[in-house]
C-alpha cells in the first residue's frame, strides 16, 4: 500500500505540552502502523494575527511535501485559512480541540478569530472533533452535522509509566492529583480553597503542569499555596513527561480538575483508566465521561462548598472511593486507546482523499 501523506498545519512548536499538541504527536507516532505519515507544518507562534504573515512560506512547505490531505488544527485555522484557497492544494480536513474563536482569549480577539475560523471550516470537507460536547456545540452553531466526526483522544497515558520519586500521600489519608497548566480556566484557585477546607490529615494535593503559561494567575496560585493552611499540603511538580504523568495516576487516590472549559479533558479519561475517581465541575465534557455519583463527582460550577464536600467524601470514605475507582476503570475501558484514535483518524482522512479523487475523475 502506498504511504498516505498528511500535512498537519499547526501553530508554534508541535512539542508543546498541552492536550491538542499531545494528541497530534501520539497520532503521528502511530502513523506508520497505518501505512501513513504526518508531517507538521507550523506557523510561527507570534502575537495574533501576525502568524498569518508567514502564510506564503507555509504554502511552499505544503507543496514541497505533496500531501494527500491537509489537516488543519483548530488553533491555527483562522490564521492559515486565508491562504488555503490557493489552487492546486489537496482536500482540507479540520481537527477541532476548541470551538471557533478558542476558549482562552479576550472578547475582541475571540470574536475576530471565530469569524476567521468559520471561514476556514466552511471550506473543510471533514471536521474531526475531539469530544461529543464540542460536537454538540458545533451543531448548535449551525455546522453541517454530516461533516462532523468525533475522534476522541486515547485513554492510555503512556506504555511504560515512571513511578514518582516520593510517596504521594505523605502520611495523610489520600493523595489528590491535578494535571493541568496553570491557567485561570483550569480552576486551580478553586481547587486550592477546597483542599484548604479539608481536615489537615485528609489529603495531600499534587499539581502537575506548566506553571508559566499565565504568569499573573500563576503568581496568585503560588501566593495561595504559600499561606500557612496549605504550605505543607500542596506539592508542585511542573512539567513532567507523559510517562511520569502516567506514574502519578497510578500512585494517586483521587483526580481533581476544577476546569470551567474543557472541550475534552484527556486527563479525566487517563485518570479514570488508571482507576481514579474524578472530581470537577459539571461543565464541559466531564459529564460525557463520568456519571455523577458513579465514576466521579461533578458539582455545580463555582460551588466551592460542593467541591470541598466531594473531595472530603472521597478522601475519608475508603469503601466509597474504592467502589467509584472500580467504576471509573470499567467506564474508561469503553474509551478508545490511542491506537483506536489513530485508526479512526486515518480512516476518515483516507475516505476524504478517496472521495476527492472520485469526484475529479
Amino acid at each position: 500500500m502506498t504511504e498516505f501523506a498528511v500535512a498537519l498545519l499547526t501553530l508554534g512548536d508541535p512539542a508543546t505540552m498541552t492536550g491538542g499538541y499531545l494528541y497530534h504527536r501520539r497520532v503521528a507516532g502511530r502513523a506508520a502502523s497505518f501505512d501513513a505519515r504526518i508531517d507538521f507544518v507550523s506557523l510561527p507562534a507570534w502575537r495574533f494575527p501576525l502568524p498569518a504573515l508567514a502564510g506564503a512560506a507555509m504554502l511552499r512547505r505544503i507543496r514541497a511535501l505533496e500531501p494527500d490531505v491537509l489537516l488543519v488544527d483548530s488553533i491555527v485555522a483562522g490564521l492559515a485559512g486565508p491562504w488555503l484557497g490557493a489552487p492546486g492544494l489537496p482536500p482540507i480536513a479540520a481537527i477541532l480541540h476548541q470551538p471557533p474563536g478558542g476558549i482562552d482569549h479576550a472578547t475582541v480577539r475571540q470574536r475576530t478569530q471565530a469569524s476567521l475560523d468559520r471561514s476556514l471550516y466552511k471550506r473543510a470537507q471533514r471536521m474531526l472533533i475531539a469530544s461529543e460536547d464540542l460536537a454538540d456545540t458545533l451543531r448548535a452553531q449551525g455546522f453541517d452535522a454530516d461533516l462532523l466526526r468525533v475522534v476522541p483522544p486515547g485513554r492510555d497515558a503512556a506504555a511504560e509509566p515512571v513511578a514518582p520519586a516520593q510517596e504521594l500521600r505523605q502520611d495523610r489519608q489520600t493523595a489528590i492529583l491535578s494535571v493541568g497548566n496553570w491557567m485561570a480556566r483550569k480552576g486551580l484557585l478553586d481547587l486550592l480553597e477546597a483542599v484548604s477546607n479539608l481536615p489537615p490529615t485528609a489529603a495531600t494535593l499534587h499539581l502537575v503542569g506548566d506553571e508559566n503559561v499565565e504568569p499573573g494567575y500563576a503568581a496568585q496560585v503560588r501566593a495561595r499555596i504559600a499561606r500557612p493552611d496549605l504550605r505543607d499540603r500542596v506539592v508542585t511538580h511542573g512539567v513532567v513527561t507523559p510517562e511520569e504523568v502516567a506514574g502519578f495516576y497510578r500512585a494517586a487516590d483521587i483526580f481533581a480538575l476544577a476546569s470551567t472549559k474543557e472541550p475534552y479533558g484527556t486527563v479525566y479519561g487517563e485518570a479514570m483508566a488508571a482507576g481514579l475517581p474524578v472530581v470537577g465541575w459539571n461543565a464541559g465534557n466531564l459529564p460525557h465521561l463520568a456519571a455523577h455519583g458513579v465514576e466521579g463527582l461533578a458539582v455545580p460550577p463555582g460551588d466551592r462548598v460542593a467541591l470541598t464536600g466531594a473531595l472530603l467524601r472521597l478522601a475519608t470514605d475508603d469503601a466509597y472511593r474504592t467502589t467509584m475507582a472500580a467504576a471509573a476503570r470499567r467506564k474508561a475501558d469503553t474509551f478508545p486507546t490511542w491506537d483506536d484514535t489513530s485508526r479512526m483518524l486515518f480512516t476518515e482522512l483516507r475516505a476524504l482523499a478517496e472521495s476527492t479523487v472520485r469526484e475529479t475523475q
